[in-house]
C-alpha cells in the first residue's frame, strides 16, 4: 500500500534538529521524499506498523506532528504530480 507521510518538527525547541533528521532518516528508509517534509511510502501492512511505530517514537507529541495519508494499493491514480523533481516509480524497474 502507498502511505503518504508528512510532519511538521518544531527544531527551534531543544533536540529540534535531532528530532527532524530522525523522522526524515527513518522516512528515507522507507519512501521517497517528493517535498521537503512529504514522503511517499510504499510498504506492506507489517512495514507499516513498524515505520509508524518509529515516526510516533521518534517526535514530541506536544510540538511537532505527523499525518499519514492512505492511498492503498491503487494509488497511481491517486497521485497526479505537475512541476519539476518527477518522482520515480516505487513500482518500476531498479537499474543498478
Amino acid at each position: 500500500m502507498m502511505v503518504l507521510v508528512s510532519y511538521d518538527v518544531a527544531v527551534s525547541e531543544t533536540g529540534g534538529q535531532a528530532r527532524l533528521r530522525k523522522v526524515a532518516r527513518t522516512c528515507e528508509n522507507y519512501g521517497q521524499r517528493v517535498q521537503f517534509s512529504v514522503f511517499e511510502c510504499l510498504v506492506d501492512p507489517a512495514e507499516w506498523a513498524v515505520l509508524k511505530a518509529k515516526l510516533v517514537d521518534a517526535i514530541n507529541p506536544e510540538q511537532d506532528s505527523l499525518r499519514f495519508y492512505y492511498l492503498g494499493a491503487n494509488w497511481e491514480r491517486r497521485v497526479e504530480h505537475v512541476g519539476a523533481k518527477p518522482a520515480i516509480n516505487p513500482e518500476g524497474p531498479l537499474v543498478i
